[in-house]
C-alpha cells in the first residue's frame, strides 16, 4: 500500500501550525481505502493539559484539507484523531524525561519480555538510554534501541 513520502513528518508539521504535537501515526487500512490513526497532544502546558473534542475535531478538519488534496485512496480514506490516552506510548527521548517518575510497561526482548517499572531518568551518552527501576527496586540502563514498544501504566 502506497502512503505519501514523509507521511509522518508532513502530518507533524501541519499539527504543529494548529499547536498540536503529533504522538503517534498509525498507517493501515487498504489501497483503495487507507487508514490513519492519529494521536495528537496539545503543545502549551508541556502537553499535560488534556486533548479535547474539539481540539481533535480541528486537528481532523486540517488534516482532511491537506489529505483531499493528495488524492491519498482516491479520496476514500479513512482518518482517525483522537488523545494518546492515559496508556500513551513513549517513543522519543523527550517523553521518557518528561514522563520520569511515572511507572510504564515496557518490552525489552533483550532481557526476556515485558515488564513493570518506574522510569528513573534519561542517559543520553554513550547513546540514548533509560535507567528503569524493575520489580525488587532493581535498576537497570537500557537502550532506547533494545526497546522495542513502551507506553505509561495506568496509575489508578
Amino acid at each position: 500500500m502506497a502512503f505519501l513520502p514523509d507521511l509522518e513528518q508532513q502530518t507533524a508539521a501541519r499539527l504543529a501550525a494548529l499547536g498540536f504535537a503529533l504522538v503517534e501515526l498509525r498507517q493501515g487500512g487498504t489501497a483503495r481505502r487507507p487508514l490513519l490513526q492519529v494521536r495528537i497532544e496539545r503543545m502549551d502546558a508541556g502537553g499535560d493539559q488534556r486533548v479535547t473534542v474539539d481540539d481533535c475535531a480541528v486537528a481532523s478538519r486540517a488534516l482532511e484539507a491537506w489529505l483531499d488534496g493528495t488524492g491519498l485512496g482516491g479520496g476514500q480514506y479513512v482518518l482517525e484523531v483522537s488523545s494518546p490516552g492515559l496508556d500513551r506510548p513513549l517513543r522519543r527521548l523527550e517523553e521518557w524525561r518528561r514522563f520520569a517518575g511515572r511507572q510504564a510497561d515496557v518490552l525489552v526482548p533483550a532481557l526476556g519480555g515485558r515488564f513493570a517499572v518506574r522510569i528513573v531518568q534519561v542517559v543520553e551518552d554513550p547513546e540514548p538510554s533509560v535507567e528503569l527501576e524493575f520489580p525488587k527496586g532493581v535498576r537497570r540502563t537500557v537502550k532506547l534501541a533494545e526497546i522495542k514498544e513502551a507506553r505509561l501504566a495506568v496509575e489508578w
